[in-house]
């Protein structure tokens, strides 16, 4: 599989997982720094998946 599609796939896969945590999983409360708020989540997510995208 070729490098850029390996890391794109990665960024999206990772951000659509870090959004859907934020949705299913969450914080309620607002306590939580990754999970109450989307955007951190996503990002966090993003970044995840570029990490495991990465890996040889």
């Amino acid at each position: 599989m070729n490098t850029a599609l390996k890391i794109i796939l990665g960024l999206v896969l990772g951000a659509a997982g870090g959004f859907l945590y934020y949705k299913l999983v969450g914080c309620s409360s607002g306590a939580c720094p990754l999970t109450s708020n989307p955007a951190t989540s996503t990002i966090y997510g993003a970044v995840v998946g570029l990490s495991i995208a990465l890996l040889p």
